[in-house]
């Protein structure tokens, strides 16, 4: 079940939203969140939720044997045990089949290659519970005694298949009390149809375009660099939109999830745009991996590459997420080795371009998973053997051109500008503008989500 369909919107999330708000009772709230949670979950991926319950099942269990030994053998022996048993889940399910068949190529045995499917939301659902019993061996959050609220935590629906990374520590004190006031309710409503907006409007729209002309055979230097352009705000809006949809729901439930997006396409730097993009996976990264390995303190370049070879590799079983870590390592390390404050004193327009450049070739990275494909767009994107452009181009660039325009600006702070400048100036705008927009934005997807066909979330398959 996505939140982009008509069956989340008008059936599963008030279903819960009413039944969830018939008693004030905490336990009863956490009930209800954790049956909707996997039943949410077990509609696509029903034989996974005993994994997910496992899992949680696991951490609970390690978590209460570091509370009670902590600071003593038993304590640690629980921490390796949740990071071998988890990490070793998250090895098996999705990457063994990649192991292995690297492995084959390599030395020149047949070993058998695993077919496993992969479970929606392991990558997102491991790290938080990794992050609670870390969080616990280091003594900066309390243990969860009860198993409902801790297994409210790790299925929690709005965020569990795709995000944010929710820590522990961020909603320990929601799960044993909270209340949502109606301002709060208004909020999420107001959150969720914004993220729904940019899914449904934005990134179904540019998505088509994008995949229609690099999935394309025949490009050209114009279409190569239109297609990724066009799938680069696909990929933001996309996984922008869900987080705006789960931290939405999350204040329609009484949880503040932290930002996962703060505009990464007005970035400066590629410094800059790692603090704007996902970032609650880039902080995980540096709280748990990067700081631990020595920081900027111990072998920094060499954390660098750590770091962002896992990142790629976190995204996916595929030589070319790795590339794609790599290619952003090797960035980071260019602008803290050579460039250091450099880029703080150039004209903003060659930072914005410079960052712009490097970040949608980065797109290409990720998006091409085979290798020979991605080479091939390489070459076209930079001229190699072909035209500058043709007249397909110019028909899909007229076709869409109204949609580039509108995707640069909704990529960038200048909508809110204008609409928080808006409620400045009229009150009674400010008071009525928010209901309006909330009705015509679900009105416009409604009617779109009615005959699109193309409604991929990127994000489920990590």
């Amino acid at each position: 079940m996505v939140f982009s369909s008509i069956l989340f919107i008008c059936i599963f999330l008030p279903a819960v939203l009413i039944l969830y708000n018939l008693s004030k009772n905490i336990t009863y709230k956490n009930t209800i969140l954790v049956i909707s949670s996997l039943l949410f979950y077990a509609w696509g991926e029903p034989i996974w939720v005993i994994l997910l319950i496992f899992s949680a099942l696991v951490d609970y269990v390690n978590g209460r044997i570091i509370d009670k030994y902590y600071a003593r053998g038993p304590a640690r022996a629980a921490l390796i045990s949740s990071l071998v048993i988890n990490l070793g889940l998250l090895c098996v399910f999705k990457y063994s089949g990649f192991l292995t068949e690297n492995i084959n190529s390599l030395l020149g045995v047949k070993i058998p290659v695993p077919n496993i499917a992969l479970p929606i939301g392991i990558s997102f659902y491991t790290f938080q519970t990794l992050s609670y019993t870390i969080d616990m061996y280091r003594g900066k959050v309390r243990v969860q005694k009860s198993f409902l609220s801790f297994l409210a935590y790790v299925s929690m629906f709005p965020q569990l298949v795709a995000g944010p990374i929710v820590r522990y520590s961020t909603i320990s004190e929601q799960l044993s009390g909270r209340k949502v006031t109606l301002e709060d309710f208004a909020c999420g409503i107001r959150r969720f149809t914004a993220g729904l907006c940019k899914k449904v409007i934005l990134a179904n729209s540019s998505g088509s375009v994008a995949a229609m002309i690099l999935d394309s055979t025949r490009l050209t230097v114009a279409s190569s660099w239109f297609g990724i352009v066009m799938f680069s705000f696909q990929i933001y809006f996309d996984f922008s939109g869900y987080s705006d949809m789960a931290i939405g729901i999350g204040k329609m439930l009484g949880f503040d999830f932290g930002e996962n997006f703060r505009y990464p396409y007005v970035s400066r730097s590629i410094t800059d745009f790692w603090r704007r993009w996902h970032i609650s996976l880039s902080s995980f990264f540096r709280d748990y991996v990067y700081i631990p390995l020595g920081g900027n303190r111990y072998r920094p370049i060499l954390n660098i590459f750590i770091v962002w070879l896992l990142t790629g590799f976190w995204h996916g079983a595929s030589w070319n997420f790795i590339l794609w870590g790599l290619f952003y390592g090797i960035l980071l390390f260019i602008e803290k080795t050579f460039f250091k404050g450099c880029l703080q004193k150039m004209p903003p327009p060659f930072c914005y371009i410079y960052t712009l450049f490097l970040v949608v070739l980065g797109w290409a990275l990720f998006y091409f998973i085979d290798l020979n494909s991605l080479w091939m767009f390489l070459n076209s994107a930079f001229g190699k053997g072909v035209a500058l452009y043709d007249l397909t181009f110019v028909s899909v660039f007229c076709t869409n051109v109204r949609l580039l325009v509108l995707c640069a600006v909704a990529s960038t702070p200048l909508p809110a500008i204008i609409y928080n400048f808006f409620c400045k100036k009229s009150n009674v705008f400010a008071a009525v503008s928010g209901a309006l927009l909330v009705i015509a934005g679900m009105g416009i997807c409604f009617m779109l989500l009615v005959g699109q066909t193309y409604n991929p979330f990127l994000y489920f398959r990590f």
